[in-house]
């Protein structure tokens, strides 16, 4: 078994401490406005998505889920009111996926909560990476 720097493994079990701190921050403050955590990450993502709509194939690759997890995501968000759908004029096989204002108020809501928590989490990240930068130097 390789050795370790022990400066390492205490500053990447920090950085897990802090990942682990800023979902659960992210997790209760969804509950807070409605949201479970699959539900806001879904949320984020269309709010992020360029000129604000995706379709199921984009939202699979960005949270990393299979097509059937994220269109029974889509229809449950969709019976909730928060996202809403319609066919594409360019190739009406494909539905795009949009926030409703009561999708996009309670994400918004969320997002912005979350501001110093996201510093310090990208803090937390900028500081393991430098570390193992300087560390695997060659």
């Amino acid at each position: 078994m390789p050795a370790f720097d022990p400066d390492e493994l205490v500053r990447a079990a920090a950085f897990r401490s802090e990942l682990r701190r800023f979902l659960h921050r992210s997790e209760a403050l969804a509950a807070e406005s409605g949201l479970t955590p699959q539900r806001y990450d879904l949320l984020l993502q269309l709010k992020a998505a360029p000129d604000g709509y995706s379709t199921v194939t984009e939202l699979g690759k960005r949270l990393h889920l299979r097509q059937t997890a994220v269109t029974e995501l889509v229809k449950r968000a969709e019976e909730a009111g928060l996202v809403q759908r319609s066919r594409s004029e360019a190739d009406r096989r494909v539905f795009l996926l949009e926030l409703t204002e009561d999708g996009d108020r309670r994400v918004t809501r969320v997002f912005n909560a979350l501001r110093r928590d996201r510093v310090a989490f990208s803090r937390a990240f900028e500081q393991l990476d430098f570390h193992f930068r300087a560390t695997n130097r060659h």
